[in-house]
Order: structure tokens, then sequence, then C-alpha cells
């Protein structure tokens, strides 16, 4: 990935008990049995990640793998007995506690599972909370509010109270109070999982279009697969506070590098991760059906290359770069190949 690094996690480890830091000294790496016999919980283990610019950073696990604890790291809501944090070239861990709250303030965004919204407040004044916080006078807040509420889809609503709105609202409200700061690295723990499967789905996509107009750095935590490989651009997949591995979420899929990937994986389907350019074939067809873009999955796709009477053109940046047959979409979709 050639886009800069803004968030860049070096070695970094959280340990919980009487001897934790004791574990690390002198360089040492304690696997998961040294940490049981000093009685030391390892909530994160020696943790390598580097979130790029624009991009969505999953992060997932099943309860107890250390992905909460590992954000909360990032953002230092909790310390790491070691290692290294760089954000955006600042030295995270260095910064004193009155330059990260400036730093939270206005240059982090963060949403969590609960929504916590003010219930005295309404909609518009919640969201100008963060403002209000920093000092910003009242008719800038104000205007700043209305814009993202207007970006969420809660226009008409800025005069309820948390009380008169729906779970998917509320949560909209949070998404709306993370985002008036204008942050450069939006961090948002299962923001979704306390919503109704059709509302969740719902603000999945809200998600998607506000990200394909903001373009924020987004680090999101979710314990659902399905709900990763719709929203990442990359997937770092927790177990026990080690990060077995980071990719794609189609490289995960196609090449896992542990038996843990390889069993969280093994249900997905990959019609849903897997892209065109990963089944093409040279393009030697005399007369092509279509065009399919290259980063289309084989899901998107599958109807009109299965119709297709010829082979469908792979395009990317304007030019053909191979060819998609029906029998390649027919090979993902029933698992052969």
């Amino acid at each position: 990935m050639d886009k800069p690094v803004l968030l860049d996690c070096r070695h970094v480890w959280k340990l919980y008990g009487a001897n934790a830091e004791a574990m690390l000294a002198n360089g040492r790496i304690p696997d998961a049995a040294a940490l049981a016999e000093a009685n030391v919980i390892g909530a994160v283990r020696d943790a390598h990640v580097q979130i790029h610019q624009g991009e969505i950073f999953v992060i997932m696990g099943l309860s107890g793998s250390g992905k909460s604890t590992l954000v909360r790291c990032l953002s230092r809501l909790v310390e790491p007995t070691a290692g290294e944090i760089e954000f955006d070239g600042r030295d995270l861990l260095r910064a004193s506690e009155a330059e990260l709250i400036e730093i939270r303030r206005k240059k982090m965004g963060m949403v969590f599972q609960q929504f916590a919204l003010m219930p005295h407040l309404t909609v518009l004044e919640n969201v100008a909370f963060p403002l209000e916080i920093q000092g910003v006078d009242r008719a800038t807040r104000r205007e700043s509010a209305q814009k993202v509420i207007e970006l969420v889809g809660l226009h008409g609503r800025e005069a309820y109270y948390p009380r008169e709105l729906s779970g998917g609202q509320q949560q909209r409200v949070g998404i709306a109070r993370s985002l008036v700061v204008e942050p450069d690295l939006w961090f948002l723990d299962e923001p979704f999982s306390a919503l109704d499967p059709l509302i969740r789905r719902e603000m999945q996509d809200e998600f998607i279009r506000l990200q394909n107009m903001l373009r924020k750095t987004i680090v999101f935590i979710t314990h659902d697969f399905d709900e990763a490989i719709r929203l990442a651009d990359r997937i770092a997949v927790m177990k026990d506070g080690v990060i077995e591995q980071i990719a794609t979420p189609e490289d995960l899929v196609q090449n896992p590098a542990t038996d843990y990937v390889a069993d969280f994986t093994r249900h997905v389907a990959r019609a849903k991760v897997i892209r065109a350019q990963s089944r093409m074939e040279p393009a030697t067809a005399e007369r092509f059906a279509g065009e399919v873009a290259h980063d289309a999955t084989i899901e998107s796709i599958a109807d009109e290359v299965e119709r297709a009477d010829a082979p469908m053109k792979v395009m990317k940046d304007g030019k053909v770069i191979g060819q998609i047959t029906s029998r390649a979409v027919i090979d993902v979709l029933v698992g052969r190949g």
C-alpha cells in the first residue's frame, strides 16, 4: 500500500498482573505459557500495525482476543506496558496529558458500542458538544453541527432528545458527534453490534456512503466477519492478544497464514471477497460480451457473467487486463479450485 502511514504501532504490549513490566525486562519476549506461569494476562502481545491514510483498517477477533485493548492502547486511553506508537510522525507515548487531551479533541474521533449521548441535550446540542468543549463560539459550533447532522441523515431531528430516537438514529448522533471535530483518525469500537440486524445493515450502508464522501482514516473493531469484509480495506485477526495475520479480506480467505485464521474464515462465502482480477485469464477471446471492473467481487458480477455468451473483459484504469469466464465464476460459487 503506497499511502502514507498515519499511525505506526511497533512491539506494543499490554500486560496485566503484579509482575507485568518485569516480564519484558532485557528485551524478553514471553510466550503464553510464561505469562500464565507468572499469573500475568497478555491482553496485547508484541503487536505491529501500520494504519495508512484514508483506509478502513478492521481489527477483529472473538471476545477476549485483545482487539478493544489494542485500540485503546493506540489512542492511549490505556497505557501500553511497552512498545512504540507514532501518530502522524509524533511519538504518542511521550505526549503529555495536556497534549493527549488536545490530540483527542482535535485529531481523533471515537465511537463506541454504547451511544453515551447526554439525555438532557438535543441532537444538535449533543453533536455540537465537542466543539463547545473546545471553546468554539455558539454560532460556529451550531453551524458545524448542522452540517454533520445533515451528512448522517438526521435533518429535521435537530430538536429531538435521545429518548425520542431509535437505536439507529442514536448511533447516527454518536457518529455525527465524533465527526464534527473533523478528526484525522477515527476509532469505532463495535459501533453497530447493539443494533438489530436490519438496522445494522442500514448503518453499514450509511458508513460506506460516508467513507466514500469523507475518506477518513478509520480503525474499526468488530467480531463479525461479514461486517469486516463489507467495510475493510485490510483486516487484522487477533487471538489471545496476538495479531495472527494482517491482510486484505481476499488474501485472508485465500491465503490464511495460520490454522486459526483458516478456521476463522472457513465458512465465509468466497464470492463476497474474491475479486475478478483473481480469477481472470489472459484476454484472448475474439469477442467479449461486456466488461467488469478488476476489483468487482464475484458475487456482484456473477449473474451478468454467467448469462453472457462470451467472456467479459476485466478493466483497470480504462485498460483491458484480462478476461473472466462463466466457468471461473461458477468455480468460485461452488468452491472449486
